[in-house]
Protein backbone atom coordinates (compact mmCIF):
# COMPACT_ATOMS: atom_id res chain seq x y z
CA UNK A 1 0.00 0.00 0.00
CA UNK A 2 3.02 2.79 0.96
CA UNK A 3 4.02 1.96 -2.48
CA UNK A 4 0.97 2.98 -3.77
CA UNK A 5 -0.85 0.23 -4.62
CA UNK A 6 -4.35 -1.05 -3.59
CA UNK A 7 -5.22 -3.50 -1.58
CA UNK A 8 -8.37 -6.07 -0.40
CA UNK A 9 -7.57 -8.67 2.18
CA UNK A 10 -10.25 -11.66 2.28
CA UNK A 11 -11.54 -13.08 5.23
CA UNK A 12 -12.15 -16.71 5.55
CA UNK A 13 -12.95 -16.32 9.90
CA UNK A 14 -12.40 -14.32 13.11
CA UNK A 15 -8.73 -15.21 13.16
CA UNK A 16 -8.36 -13.75 10.15
CA UNK A 17 -9.89 -10.79 10.90
CA UNK A 18 -8.85 -10.24 14.31
CA UNK A 19 -5.47 -10.38 12.18
CA UNK A 20 -5.49 -8.04 9.89
CA UNK A 21 -5.49 -4.32 10.44
CA UNK A 22 -4.10 -3.34 7.05
CA UNK A 23 -7.02 -1.40 5.69
CA UNK A 24 -9.71 -2.54 3.58
CA UNK A 25 -11.19 -6.05 3.72
CA UNK A 26 -14.14 -8.70 2.75
CA UNK A 27 -15.13 -11.42 4.80
CA UNK A 28 -16.52 -14.31 2.92
CA UNK A 29 -19.11 -15.47 4.82
CA UNK A 30 -20.77 -18.39 2.11
CA UNK A 31 -20.20 -22.49 1.36
CA UNK A 32 -17.35 -23.63 -0.05
CA UNK A 33 -19.19 -24.30 -3.22
CA UNK A 34 -19.87 -20.20 -3.27
CA UNK A 35 -16.69 -19.42 -3.70
CA UNK A 36 -15.76 -19.90 -7.06
CA UNK A 37 -18.57 -17.07 -8.10
CA UNK A 38 -17.67 -14.98 -5.20
CA UNK A 39 -14.27 -14.70 -6.46
CA UNK A 40 -15.19 -14.03 -9.44
CA UNK A 41 -17.62 -10.79 -8.21
CA UNK A 42 -14.48 -9.91 -6.40
CA UNK A 43 -11.51 -9.87 -9.17
CA UNK A 44 -13.85 -8.08 -11.78
CA UNK A 45 -15.18 -5.30 -9.27
CA UNK A 46 -12.24 -4.66 -8.07
CA UNK A 47 -9.50 -5.12 -11.48
CA UNK A 48 -7.43 -7.65 -9.38
CA UNK A 49 -4.30 -8.20 -11.31
CA UNK A 50 -2.47 -9.93 -8.51
CA UNK A 51 -3.57 -12.37 -5.41
CA UNK A 52 -1.39 -13.42 -2.42
CA UNK A 53 -1.98 -16.89 -0.40
CA UNK A 54 -0.28 -18.68 2.30
CA UNK A 55 0.07 -22.47 0.95
CA UNK A 56 -1.72 -23.24 -2.79
CA UNK A 57 -3.49 -26.67 -1.16
CA UNK A 58 -6.02 -25.43 1.00
CA UNK A 59 -9.65 -25.97 0.00
CA UNK A 60 -10.32 -22.47 0.16
CA UNK A 61 -7.39 -21.63 -2.04
CA UNK A 62 -7.24 -24.44 -5.21
CA UNK A 63 -10.79 -21.83 -6.34
CA UNK A 64 -8.85 -18.83 -6.04
CA UNK A 65 -5.42 -20.33 -7.70
CA UNK A 66 -7.27 -21.81 -10.51
CA UNK A 67 -9.89 -19.43 -11.53
CA UNK A 68 -6.82 -16.78 -11.36
CA UNK A 69 -5.39 -18.24 -13.97
CA UNK A 70 -8.18 -18.83 -16.40
CA UNK A 71 -8.56 -15.06 -15.98
CA UNK A 72 -4.87 -13.97 -16.46
CA UNK A 73 -4.89 -13.14 -12.76
CA UNK A 74 -0.74 -13.39 -11.42
CA UNK A 75 -0.97 -15.76 -7.99
CA UNK A 76 1.85 -15.38 -5.53
CA UNK A 77 2.27 -18.30 -2.85
CA UNK A 78 3.87 -17.88 0.15
CA UNK A 79 4.94 -21.07 1.72
CA UNK A 80 7.59 -22.47 5.01
CA UNK A 81 11.22 -22.65 3.61
CA UNK A 82 12.69 -24.80 1.48
CA UNK A 83 15.59 -24.28 3.37
CA UNK A 84 15.45 -23.20 7.38
CA UNK A 85 15.34 -21.44 9.19
CA UNK A 86 15.79 -17.98 7.94
CA UNK A 87 14.15 -18.36 4.48
CA UNK A 88 10.70 -18.41 3.60
CA UNK A 89 9.55 -19.47 0.08
CA UNK A 90 7.62 -17.12 -2.05
CA UNK A 91 6.87 -18.65 -6.06
CA UNK A 92 4.55 -17.77 -8.35
CA UNK A 93 1.31 -20.30 -9.56
CA UNK A 94 2.62 -22.22 -6.57
CA UNK A 95 5.21 -24.22 -4.30
CA UNK A 96 6.49 -27.91 -3.69
CA UNK A 97 4.74 -30.22 -6.10
CA UNK A 98 3.17 -27.22 -7.81
CA UNK A 99 6.64 -25.34 -7.65
CA UNK A 100 7.36 -24.05 -11.75
CA UNK A 101 11.18 -24.96 -10.53
CA UNK A 102 12.88 -27.11 -13.87
CA UNK A 103 13.11 -30.97 -12.96
CA UNK A 104 16.65 -31.03 -14.74
CA UNK A 105 19.87 -31.42 -12.81
CA UNK A 106 21.65 -30.72 -15.87
CA UNK A 107 19.89 -26.96 -16.07
CA UNK A 108 20.67 -26.51 -12.12
CA UNK A 109 23.91 -27.04 -13.10
CA UNK A 110 24.62 -24.89 -15.29
CA UNK A 111 22.75 -22.15 -13.95
CA UNK A 112 23.93 -22.27 -10.97
CA UNK A 113 27.43 -22.47 -12.03
CA UNK A 114 26.46 -18.58 -13.68
CA UNK A 115 24.96 -17.27 -10.25
CA UNK A 116 27.28 -14.89 -8.43
CA UNK A 117 28.26 -15.28 -4.66
CA UNK A 118 25.62 -17.02 -2.36
CA UNK A 119 22.32 -14.27 -1.59
CA UNK A 120 23.18 -12.95 1.58
CA UNK A 121 21.12 -13.65 4.94
CA UNK A 122 20.23 -11.86 8.17
CA UNK A 123 20.05 -14.34 10.63
CA UNK A 124 17.00 -13.90 13.53
CA UNK A 125 15.38 -15.43 16.34
CA UNK A 126 12.10 -17.33 15.91
CA UNK A 127 11.10 -18.69 19.56
CA UNK A 128 8.63 -21.11 19.45
CA UNK A 129 6.88 -19.76 22.36
CA UNK A 130 5.56 -16.78 20.63
CA UNK A 131 4.84 -18.75 17.32
CA UNK A 132 2.73 -20.84 20.26
CA UNK A 133 1.25 -17.75 21.26
CA UNK A 134 0.27 -16.41 17.83
CA UNK A 135 -1.47 -20.02 17.49
CA UNK A 136 -3.87 -19.52 20.71
CA UNK A 137 -4.46 -16.28 19.95
CA UNK A 138 -5.51 -16.73 16.41
CA UNK A 139 -7.42 -19.92 17.47
CA UNK A 140 -8.93 -18.11 20.53
CA UNK A 141 -10.29 -15.44 17.84
CA UNK A 142 -12.03 -18.43 15.84
CA UNK A 143 -14.56 -18.96 19.10
CA UNK A 144 -16.93 -16.23 17.40
CA UNK A 145 -16.71 -18.33 14.42
CA UNK A 146 -20.52 -20.13 14.72
CA UNK A 147 -21.88 -16.10 14.96
CA UNK A 148 -19.40 -14.38 12.60
CA UNK A 149 -18.96 -17.15 9.93
CA UNK A 150 -21.38 -19.80 10.50
CA UNK A 151 -20.41 -21.72 7.52
CA UNK A 152 -16.56 -21.93 7.65
CA UNK A 153 -14.91 -25.33 8.11
CA UNK A 154 -11.03 -25.79 8.79
CA UNK A 155 -8.82 -27.64 6.57
CA UNK A 156 -7.11 -28.99 9.86
CA UNK A 157 -8.05 -32.31 10.95
CA UNK A 158 -7.84 -31.76 14.46
CA UNK A 159 -9.67 -28.99 16.64
CA UNK A 160 -7.87 -26.72 18.02
CA UNK A 161 -8.67 -28.14 21.75
CA UNK A 162 -7.82 -31.71 20.62
CA UNK A 163 -4.09 -30.17 19.56
CA UNK A 164 -3.35 -28.12 22.49
CA UNK A 165 -3.94 -30.68 24.58
CA UNK A 166 -1.57 -33.13 22.79
CA UNK A 167 1.30 -30.67 23.00
CA UNK A 168 0.88 -30.10 26.38
CA UNK A 169 0.97 -33.86 27.42
CA UNK A 170 4.29 -34.07 24.68
CA UNK A 171 6.10 -31.44 25.88
CA UNK A 172 5.64 -32.21 29.49
CA UNK A 173 7.67 -35.80 28.87
CA UNK A 174 10.33 -34.20 26.66
CA UNK A 175 12.65 -33.49 29.12
CA UNK A 176 12.71 -37.24 30.57
CA UNK A 177 12.64 -38.00 26.34
CA UNK A 178 15.82 -35.71 25.63
CA UNK A 179 18.11 -37.31 28.14
CA UNK A 180 16.94 -41.03 26.94
CA UNK A 181 17.16 -39.85 22.71
CA UNK A 182 20.70 -37.96 23.70
CA UNK A 183 21.83 -41.10 25.28
CA UNK A 184 21.17 -43.44 22.36
CA UNK A 185 22.56 -41.40 19.64
CA UNK A 186 25.56 -41.22 21.60
CA UNK A 187 25.49 -44.96 21.82
CA UNK A 188 24.70 -44.99 18.22
CA UNK A 189 28.27 -42.79 17.49
CA UNK A 190 30.16 -44.31 19.84
CA UNK A 191 30.03 -47.56 18.40
CA UNK A 192 29.95 -47.00 14.62
CA UNK A 193 26.82 -48.31 13.99
CA UNK A 194 25.39 -48.37 10.47
CA UNK A 195 22.08 -47.03 10.89
CA UNK A 196 19.31 -45.50 8.30
CA UNK A 197 16.95 -42.28 9.11
CA UNK A 198 13.53 -42.22 8.43
CA UNK A 199 12.50 -38.58 9.87
CA UNK A 200 8.41 -38.25 10.13
CA UNK A 201 6.51 -35.70 8.95
CA UNK A 202 2.92 -33.93 10.08
CA UNK A 203 0.29 -36.18 9.20
CA UNK A 204 -1.79 -32.62 8.41
CA UNK A 205 0.60 -31.38 6.54
CA UNK A 206 0.18 -31.14 2.78
CA UNK A 207 2.97 -32.59 1.72
CA UNK A 208 1.66 -35.95 2.73
CA UNK A 209 -1.71 -35.54 2.48
CA UNK A 210 -1.49 -33.91 -1.27
CA UNK A 211 1.66 -34.84 -2.61
CA UNK A 212 2.27 -37.78 -1.64
CA UNK A 213 0.60 -41.67 -2.08
CA UNK A 214 0.49 -41.91 2.04
CA UNK A 215 -2.51 -41.42 4.17
CA UNK A 216 -0.51 -41.30 7.19
CA UNK A 217 2.97 -41.40 8.53
CA UNK A 218 1.78 -44.47 10.22
CA UNK A 219 1.31 -46.18 6.62
CA UNK A 220 4.96 -44.35 5.89
CA UNK A 221 6.15 -46.12 9.06
CA UNK A 222 5.19 -49.32 8.33
CA UNK A 223 6.43 -49.14 4.33
CA UNK A 224 9.77 -48.44 5.00
CA UNK A 225 9.86 -50.99 8.18
CA UNK A 226 8.98 -54.06 5.66
CA UNK A 227 11.53 -52.92 3.04
CA UNK A 228 14.01 -52.54 5.88
CA UNK A 229 13.44 -55.86 7.67
CA UNK A 230 13.36 -57.46 3.81
CA UNK A 231 16.54 -55.46 2.30
CA UNK A 232 18.53 -53.95 4.40
CA UNK A 233 21.54 -55.88 5.90
CA UNK A 234 20.81 -57.56 9.08
CA UNK A 235 23.78 -56.00 11.31
CA UNK A 236 21.89 -52.31 10.27
CA UNK A 237 19.46 -50.05 12.21
CA UNK A 238 16.94 -48.15 11.37
CA UNK A 239 16.10 -45.25 13.27
CA UNK A 240 12.94 -43.08 13.20
CA UNK A 241 12.68 -39.61 14.41
CA UNK A 242 9.47 -37.86 15.42
CA UNK A 243 8.99 -34.59 13.51
CA UNK A 244 9.38 -31.58 16.35
CA UNK A 245 5.79 -30.17 16.13
CA UNK A 246 3.87 -33.35 16.48
CA UNK A 247 0.98 -33.50 18.43
CA UNK A 248 1.73 -36.52 20.24
CA UNK A 249 -1.65 -37.85 19.50
CA UNK A 250 -0.75 -41.19 17.27
CA UNK A 251 1.73 -43.18 19.88
CA UNK A 252 4.58 -43.92 17.02
CA UNK A 253 6.24 -45.68 19.72
CA UNK A 254 3.83 -48.43 19.90
CA UNK A 255 3.15 -48.11 16.42
CA UNK A 256 7.14 -48.78 16.09
CA UNK A 257 7.15 -51.61 18.42
CA UNK A 258 4.00 -53.66 17.15
CA UNK A 259 5.35 -53.67 13.29
CA UNK A 260 8.91 -54.49 15.20
CA UNK A 261 7.56 -57.55 16.21
CA UNK A 262 5.43 -58.16 12.70
CA UNK A 263 8.99 -57.94 10.48
CA UNK A 264 11.24 -59.60 13.00
CA UNK A 265 13.35 -56.81 13.74
CA UNK A 266 12.83 -56.15 17.32
CA UNK A 267 16.65 -54.67 18.36
CA UNK A 268 17.01 -53.29 15.14
CA UNK A 269 14.65 -50.27 15.09
CA UNK A 270 14.73 -47.09 17.06
CA UNK A 271 12.65 -44.40 18.33
CA UNK A 272 13.36 -41.12 18.92
CA UNK A 273 10.71 -38.22 20.34
CA UNK A 274 13.76 -35.57 20.24
CA UNK A 275 17.69 -34.71 19.44
CA UNK A 276 20.19 -33.52 17.27
CA UNK A 277 18.69 -34.57 13.98
CA UNK A 278 21.91 -32.45 11.88
CA UNK A 279 24.54 -34.89 13.95
CA UNK A 280 22.21 -38.41 13.73
CA UNK A 281 21.88 -37.27 9.80
CA UNK A 282 25.82 -36.51 9.50
CA UNK A 283 26.63 -39.85 10.37
CA UNK A 284 23.76 -42.35 9.27
CA UNK A 285 24.18 -44.97 6.06
CA UNK A 286 20.87 -43.19 4.31
CA UNK A 287 18.25 -41.21 5.16
CA UNK A 288 14.72 -41.81 3.68
CA UNK A 289 11.67 -39.25 3.44
CA UNK A 290 8.94 -38.83 1.78
CA UNK A 291 9.08 -35.09 0.72
CA UNK A 292 10.42 -33.22 3.64
CA UNK A 293 12.72 -30.32 3.85
CA UNK A 294 14.89 -32.86 6.07
CA UNK A 295 15.80 -34.48 2.60
CA UNK A 296 17.57 -30.96 1.30
CA UNK A 297 19.81 -30.90 4.59
CA UNK A 298 20.30 -34.48 4.19
CA UNK A 299 22.00 -34.19 0.78
CA UNK A 300 24.02 -30.71 2.34
CA UNK A 301 25.13 -33.20 4.64
CA UNK A 302 26.29 -35.26 1.99
CA UNK A 303 24.19 -38.46 3.13
CA UNK A 304 22.89 -40.49 0.60
CA UNK A 305 18.72 -40.33 0.27
CA UNK A 306 15.83 -41.14 -1.24
CA UNK A 307 12.45 -39.91 -1.49
CA UNK A 308 9.11 -41.75 -1.55
CA UNK A 309 7.23 -38.69 -3.09
CA UNK A 310 8.77 -36.07 -5.59
CA UNK A 311 10.20 -32.97 -3.94
CA UNK A 312 11.87 -30.39 -5.77
CA UNK A 313 15.24 -32.29 -4.93
CA UNK A 314 14.44 -35.30 -6.37
CA UNK A 315 16.85 -34.91 -9.04
CA UNK A 316 19.22 -37.89 -10.51
CA UNK A 317 22.51 -36.79 -8.48
CA UNK A 318 21.33 -36.12 -5.94
CA UNK A 319 18.87 -38.36 -4.50
CA UNK A 320 18.82 -42.01 -5.14
CA UNK A 321 16.43 -42.72 -8.19
CA UNK A 322 15.67 -46.64 -7.66
CA UNK A 323 13.48 -48.15 -5.43
CA UNK A 324 13.81 -48.25 -1.73
CA UNK A 325 13.82 -51.72 -1.48
CA UNK A 326 17.67 -51.32 -3.61
CA UNK A 327 18.76 -48.53 -1.26
CA UNK A 328 19.57 -50.38 1.59
CA UNK A 329 22.62 -51.66 -0.41
CA UNK A 330 22.73 -49.53 -3.05
CA UNK A 331 22.24 -45.77 -1.84
CA UNK A 332 25.53 -43.38 -2.98
CA UNK A 333 26.20 -39.58 -1.59
CA UNK A 334 24.59 -37.11 -3.92
CA UNK A 335 26.64 -35.12 -5.80
CA UNK A 336 27.79 -32.33 -4.01
CA UNK A 337 29.11 -29.79 -6.28
CA UNK A 338 25.40 -30.06 -8.12
CA UNK A 339 23.47 -29.55 -4.27
CA UNK A 340 25.21 -26.26 -4.09
CA UNK A 341 24.05 -25.24 -7.25
CA UNK A 342 21.04 -26.41 -7.02
CA UNK A 343 20.98 -24.48 -3.67
CA UNK A 344 22.25 -21.74 -4.83
CA UNK A 345 19.29 -21.32 -7.85
CA UNK A 346 16.50 -22.35 -5.64
CA UNK A 347 17.44 -19.89 -2.57
CA UNK A 348 17.66 -17.23 -5.78
CA UNK A 349 14.72 -17.73 -7.69
CA UNK A 350 12.48 -18.79 -4.92
CA UNK A 351 13.45 -18.04 -1.37
CA UNK A 352 12.93 -14.75 0.60
CA UNK A 353 15.24 -13.99 3.77
CA UNK A 354 12.56 -13.98 6.41
CA UNK A 355 9.92 -15.22 8.54
CA UNK A 356 6.52 -15.54 9.41
CA UNK A 357 6.63 -15.74 13.44
CA UNK A 358 8.74 -13.16 14.89
CA UNK A 359 8.83 -9.67 13.89
CA UNK A 360 12.09 -9.24 12.81
CA UNK A 361 11.39 -12.20 10.60
CA UNK A 362 8.13 -10.62 9.27
CA UNK A 363 9.92 -6.99 8.80
CA UNK A 364 12.61 -8.87 6.72
CA UNK A 365 10.31 -10.91 4.85
CA UNK A 366 7.92 -7.77 3.64
CA UNK A 367 10.58 -5.96 3.01
CA UNK A 368 12.82 -8.58 0.89
CA UNK A 369 9.40 -9.68 -0.99
CA UNK A 370 8.21 -6.43 -2.15
CA UNK A 371 10.66 -6.34 -5.08
CA UNK A 372 9.63 -9.96 -5.91
CA UNK A 373 5.75 -9.16 -5.70
CA UNK A 374 5.95 -5.86 -7.99
CA UNK A 375 8.36 -7.45 -10.37
CA UNK A 376 6.95 -8.11 -14.23
CA UNK A 377 8.41 -11.41 -13.79
CA UNK A 378 10.06 -13.60 -11.27
CA UNK A 379 13.28 -14.19 -10.04
CA UNK A 380 12.67 -17.53 -11.26
CA UNK A 381 11.29 -16.61 -14.78
CA UNK A 382 14.10 -14.59 -15.36
CA UNK A 383 16.26 -17.51 -15.28
CA UNK A 384 14.46 -19.69 -17.60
Amino acid sequence: MADGHNVLKVNFNAGDLAYWSGGNSISFRGRPQDLRDFLDALFHRHGISDQVLFGDQRPIHRPAVEHADALGIRTHVFEEGYFRPHWVTLEREGVNGHSLLPRDPEWFWAVGGELGADELVVPFASPFSVRAAHDVAYHVAGLANPLLFPRYRTHSPISAPVEYLGYIRRFSLLRLWKRWDAELIADLLANKAAYYVLPLQLNSDAQIRDHSRFESMAEVIEFVIESFARHALVQSRLVIKNHPLDMGLTGYGKVISRLAKEYDVVGRVDYLESGDLDLLVRHARGLVTVNSTVGSVSLGLNCPTVTLSDPIYNLPGLTFQGVLDDFWQEGEAPNSELFQRFRKVVIHATQVNGGFYCRKGIELAVQNSRAILEGEISPLEALI
